[in-house]
């Protein structure tokens, strides 16, 4: 299983284990993969070590992208966001201490702002892939799916079905290393751009990768300005239920009600481990949403 993205790195095991009515983003050229480096010495797949945090809420620490591997503690999320629809910037923040010349900046908010919200799914393709695309079909939601470049070799079929049906995709490396930041740079060439052309071989003429999301949310001027380089921005959330850690189902649907905001971004998991959990809190969230007078929107920045 792998440790969510909010939480500290765990090695990968095999990992186990939509349509909406908000804005209707129009996608940005297909992004193609250049300059992949040879891929050598990849580590051995993860098993989950982390044990949940009852007090990790939402939380988007720096190192750590709810895909199974835990945030580093004491960063918080951002400030609920506020609408934003029309600003050239919307969506994207500085994180604190950055290099005025970092090239990506983290997105962290809907594309429209207002009373939007994104859902995205990391570490998959896997077993829960299917159970939550039918459950987002059935409540006409769109969602993106943060891919592992290792996962979609073994389930391309998941990511075409998930283009079909009108999601979009988000590069989560070939083999979610961690930490991130310090692997070197070819490494993470490799892990970043392999893992998009192999998103875009699995999803055929066409395909597009808007986004990359950092193993653990440890993002680097050095990964950011990799990803920009291949056409795709930095996303990060700022809803984060910890369903990586398996909390129980109350857990992970009464920490997104309690923390979701007009032009949230909310961290789930469909691969990395068991995540039956997350489907049974989705069956719950997804309709509650539509009751708040929710809509489902895209990350900024696609």
């Amino acid at each position: 299983m792998i440790a969510g993205c909010g939480s500290l790195p765990a090695q990968r095991t095999s990992a186990d284990a939509g349509r909406t009515t908000a804005a209707a983003v129009t996608p940005r050229g297909t992004v193609g993969s250049t300059g992949a480096a040879a891929a050598t010495g990849i580590p051995a797949q993860r098993t989950a070590s982390a044990t949940p945090s009852p007090t990790a809420t939402a939380t988007a620490p720096t190192g750590s992208d709810g895909d199974g591997a835990p945030d580093s503690p004491g960063t918080t999320a951002p400030a609920a966001p506020t609408s934003t629809a029309g600003s050239p910037s919307a969506g994207v923040t500085t994180p604190a201490g950055s290099p005025s010349g970092r090239p990506n900046h983290i997105i962290r908010t809907t594309a429209s702002g207002g009373r939007t919200v994104a859902l995205t799914f990391d570490d998959g393709p896997g077993p829960a892939t299917r159970p939550i695309l039918d459950l987002l079909a059935e409540y006409h939601a769109h969602a993106t799916f943060c891919e592992v470049g290792n996962e979609v070799t073994r389930d391309p079929g998941a990511v075409r079905r998930i283009l079909a049906e009108g999601h979009r995709l988000c590069d989560h490396t070939v083999d979610h290393p961690q930490p991130m930041h310090t692997q070197p740079h070819d490494r993470q060439v490799h892990e970043i751009a392999d893992a998009q052309q192999w998103i875009v071989d699995a999803g055929g003429p066409g395909t597009q990768v808007a986004w990359f999301r950092a193993p653990g949310g440890d993002f680097s001027a050095d990964n950011e300005q990799i990803a920009a380089d291949h056409g795709m921005r930095s996303l990060g959330w700022s809803v984060d239920p910890r369903d990586w850690s398996r909390p129980g189902v109350p857990a992970i649907v009464a920490n997104v009600q309690q923390h979701v905001r007009p032009g949230s971004v909310v961290l789930m998991h469909d691969g990395g481990g068991d995540r039956s959990q997350t489907i049974a809190a989705l069956r719950q969230l997804l309709p509650w949403l539509v009751a708040q007078g929710y809509t489902f929107d895209f990350p900024a920045g696609g």
